[in-house]
């Protein structure tokens, strides 16, 4: 049988490569990961989470130092609703746009990690609560 710290190793891996361009399920990783171990829900979420938020944080950089001069289709709502609007970043296809556009227009990178975070915790903390019904 896996090992907790290895699944929970492999989710945070999934859930980091999920907020790239790379097409892997981080949803799925954490069920799967909660129904091997339905003990770990905290972890797992708080895992899920971190990984997430740190691959939208790259896509934030790249945006942020090394942009185009094209414009971007998510800059204007970036521009107008701001930092509480990467509580979405969790959109697919979406979500990758909105980190880009935050760092393309310079946004707080704290606030946008706090309100990055919170969108994807939520996201999670309702899959889990699917996993462990």
């Amino acid at each position: 049988m896996i090992d907790a710290w290895e699944s929970l190793a492999s989710l945070l891996v999934a859930s980091f490569l999920a907020s790239t361009l790379i097409p892997v399920s981080s949803e799925a990783a954490l069920f799967a990961v909660l129904r091997l171990h339905a003990d770990l829900a905290w972890p797992a979420i708080a895992l899920a989470t971190l990984g997430n938020t740190a691959g939208g944080l790259t896509t934030y950089l790249i945006g942020r130092y090394i942009g185009s001069k094209k414009p971007l289709t998510q800059l204007d709502r970036v521009k107008r609703y701001g930092s509480p609007l990467l509580a979405l970043a969790w959109l697919p296809f979406v979500g990758d746009g909105l980190c880009l556009a935050a760092g393309w227009i310079k946004l707080n990178w704290i606030a946008v990690t706090m309100w990055s975070a919170a969108g994807r915790c939520a996201r999670y903390w309702l899959v889990a609560q699917g996993a462990l019904w």
